[in-house]
């Protein structure tokens, strides 16, 4: 009986402890599902201002996003807020819930006591019948319980454009516009049509989008306003690139060989997969004159030209992953060009320039230009099994290659050779800026260059890349030095 009584008493005391500890907890639960009114406890944000890029109208931005934080040892409540509504054309979620379909309002959203949650952001600006970039503002207005409110700014920059879909140019056809051109599925010229863009146009490819040319191309720009085709994404890949500096934002300019007459000036091609490819043409006339123009930093090659008749003069064509300009047959001329390789993004580059000589029916002339980068030879060439010849000349020329014999004067004439051991500064000397840690590259000529004053007079053309008139004394390549 004693030990019975014992037990009993043992089992008491359990159930007595085991009644404290659930009271204990039901006070902690109660303590867990209650929220702070205290005008003390705040919300804390990974930022206080949300600045996106520069964006097109009508186009959806990239998403942003930042942390709601509660540091604070209560649990809190509050509401949020887009302060404009529909009126600006932000969308926010904030821990799942989006404001749009809530009427831009919701209440009751729980963070714990260190605790967070997530809010994302985006923008799709609408016309603001402006030609330069304007602003769109507005705020995420938070209130907690206690009343307390907090914001966050939300900032953009949108750009009035003109949306192209898959354009298909079956006559001829003038592309003029005061804002800039956004083009989508790229832009095909029919056979027999020809597509003439104008002076200062602004034509923003979209990823994969591409120039197809069956039929005429002329790009008219001038010293005062030059054409430019680009990618059309306007904001960072990181905080220190821009993707505008990264190679491959579109497909480039093709003209297929029934294509001929095509003509380009003051144009600003860069960031494509490759710049410009001729394709072999059917018939010996002129497929394309390329001038004052500038064909820069693409992932595949910069000029790529099959079998074509091409002339380009006063032209920068460089930082290409593969060469920043082929010529595989054909008959092609080049004069004060600057071609140089300093593509930044893998170290498998290749030449400057690189000749292939698949037949004997071709010829290549090179004169008052620069051939330069970071390789001993930027000057590679290579023989198919149907040529006989070189048949190339290089006349008053700056080229960094292994010196040939100076007796080759069928091949090589007045050309100064870079010396190849110089593995400090390589081609860079030359110009006003190559800084491959920063992306950025200024292809004028630096005081220190050799090129300077090398130019023939006799052959050297009037005016340079930029437009100005060359002095008594020309330069190589395409930019006259000017103190």
């Amino acid at each position: 009986m004693l030990s019975l009584l014992t037990r009993m008493r043992k089992i008491g005391r359990l159930i007595y402890i085991l009644g404290i500890l659930f009271a204990t907890s039901l006070v902690s639960c109660v303590d867990d599902e209650s929220f702070s009114s205290s005008e003390v406890c705040l919300l804390t944000f990974s930022k206080d201002t949300i600045e996106m890029d520069t964006l097109f109208s009508h186009v959806p931005s990239v998403t942003r996003s930042f942390w709601i934080y509660n540091h604070s040892d209560a649990n809190l409540k509050f509401s949020v807020k887009l302060k404009d509504g529909n009126q600006s054309g932000f969308r926010v979620n904030v821990d799942g819930i989006d404001l749009v379909r809530n009427g831009f309002q919701f209440d009751g959203i729980e963070v714990r006591k260190n605790d967070s949650v997530r809010a994302y952001v985006e923008l799709t600006a609408f016309q603001g019948g402006k030609k330069t970039p304007r602003k769109v503002s507005d705020a995420l207005e938070f209130t907690l319980n206690g009343g307390k409110k907090q914001k966050v700014i939300l900032n953009a920059w949108s750009w009035d454009a003109i949306l192209l879909h898959s354009l298909n140019v079956n006559r001829d056809t003038i592309l003029s516009s005061e804002s800039p051109v956004v083009v989508y599925g790229g832009i095909h010229v029919a056979p027999g049509a020809t597509l003439t863009i104008g002076a200062g146009e602004r034509l923003f490819f979209h990823e994969n989008a591409a120039l197809t040319v069956e039929g005429t191309l002329r790009i008219e720009g001038n010293k005062e306003h030059r054409v430019t085709l680009r990618g059309d994404r306007l904001d960072c890949l990181f905080i220190d690139l821009s993707y505008d500096d990264t190679p491959g934002r579109w497909r480039g300019i093709r003209f297929s060989k029934d294509s001929y007459g095509n003509n380009i000036n003051y144009a600003d091609i860069h960031g494509a997969y490759d710049g410009i490819v001729c394709d072999t043409s059917a018939q010996r006339v002129d497929k394309l004159v390329l001038d004052h123009s500038i064909i820069h930093n693409c992932q595949g090659y910069g000029l790529k030209l099959y079998d074509s008749q091409i002339n380009v003069q006063n032209c920068q064509i460089t930082n290409a992953q593969n060469d920043c300009v082929m010529v595989d047959g054909g008959y092609v001329t080049f004069n004060n060009c600057t071609l140089a390789q300093f593509y930044p993004f893998s170290a498998r580059r290749g030449a400057a320039l690189h000749l292939i000589a698949r037949k004997s029916d071709w010829r290549l002339s090179v004169k008052n230009s620069i051939i330069t980068g970071y390789g001993d030879d930027e000057l590679k060439g290579e023989v198919g099994e149907d040529s006989t010849k070189w048949n190339y000349y290089f006349e008053d020329c700056m080229i960094r290659t292994p010196q040939v014999e100076t007796s080759d004067s069928s091949h090589f004439v007045h050309v100064y050779y870079e010396d190849v051991k110089d593995t400090i500064q390589y081609g860079e000397k030359h110009f006003v800026n190559i800084d491959t840690k920063h992306f950025k590259y200024d292809f004028h000529l630096a005081k220190t260059s050799a090129a300077i004053g090398k130019g023939n007079r006799e052959t050297s053309l009037p005016t340079d890349c930029t437009g100005r008139v060359r002095d008594e004394e020309p330069d190589l390549g395409c930019f006259e030095y000017k103190e």
